[in-house]
């Protein structure tokens, strides 16, 4: 379901910027429909809406604010960018977590962790060097989205409340909406009430472009929900196993659905960063099971 639901919000995200280029106005639609949703489902008590408080949201903050940036950058890198480029450069992640816990966090991380990212680091610089829809917008929007969702995972270990994954995802995508509406109203407000809404609606229709966003912005927060209650039923090592799986299949699918060439040193270059991805995480997740047979 994860999987499925990640490959089709990709795809339709995608399709979306042909006839409306505006990444910071569509990523405040897919928290506004996350919110909606979650809204919904607090008024019908499915589930209860958990009491929040000023700790909590003190707690949460960083995290909420994180999760903008990292989803903001990550559409206006889609926008400029291949979708099997952006997932490419997206697969560094790791890198970044390792760099985190060794320089933020202060955990030692072994050599064998930092040697199995070599093969990461290398083919997502094959692939950025002939990939064809290269551009700095993208590379850039998409490393500081790496950034963001490290410390987002930094943040969020400091912040595990007893509240559960569907409430704490609720009340982060509020934070999160009013973090992004700023900024989207500064930078797009003036392009979209000019001419962006009439160019769109121009070309697919009122009803068409409000459906698009409406339906992209509900894959957007299933395919959340989905994978934050997978992470709460599996071990570390599934998940980031999961994980890699994740990019492989967007990868392929989109690089199927928008028929987009690549070259064969990006297709080589996309190969060896997704198997250095699955070798980080196995070592990293043998190392997870080690230190819990070891203390239990």
């Amino acid at each position: 379901m994860w999987y499925f639901l990640n490959v089709i919000f990709n795809i339709l995200n995608k399709k979306i910027f042909d006839y409306f280029p505006y990444p910071y106005f569509v990523s405040v639609s897919h928290l506004l429909v996350g919110v909606l949703y979650c809204l919904v489902g607090w008024s019908f008590g499915l589930p209860k809406r958990a009491p929040i408080n000023s700790t909590v949201l003190k707690l949460l903050f960083p995290v909420a604010v994180c999760h903008a940036i990292g989803h903001v950058t990550s559409t206006v890198s889609f926008a400029a960018v291949a979708v099997s480029f952006a997932h490419t450069i997206k697969a560094l992640e790791p890198f970044f977590n390792a760099a985190a816990s060794q320089f933020i966090l202060g955990q030692q991380v072994p050599l064998t962790l930092w040697l199995s990212l070599a093969p990461v680091v290398i083919g997502v610089s094959m692939a950025s060097l002939t990939e064809l829809s290269f551009n700095w917008t993208g590379f850039v929007n998409a490393m500081i989205s790496n950034i963001s969702f490290t410390l987002r995972s930094v943040y969020s270990k400091k912040a595990m409340t007893d509240m559960d994954s569907t409430n704490l995802y609720a009340y982060i995508s509020i934070i999160a909406l009013l973090v992004c509406i700023p900024p989207a109203i500064i930078i797009e407000g003036p392009q979209l009430v000019q001419h962006g809404f009439k160019d769109a609606i121009a070309k697919v229709g009122l009803a068409k472009l409000v459906s698009n966003l409406l339906v992209v912005g509900l894959f957007y927060h299933l395919y959340n929900q989905v994978a934050t209650n997978t992470l709460e039923r599996v071990t570390p090592l599934t998940h980031a196993v999961g994980n890699v799986l994740k990019r492989v299949f967007v990868i392929g699918f989109s690089i199927i659905a928008f028929g987009n060439k690549i070259t064969t040193q990006t297709g080589i270059g996309t190969c060896i960063a997704i198997a250095g991805v699955a070798l980080y995480s196995y070592i990293k997740a043998k190392i997870e099971e080690e230190k819990t047979h070891f203390h239990g």
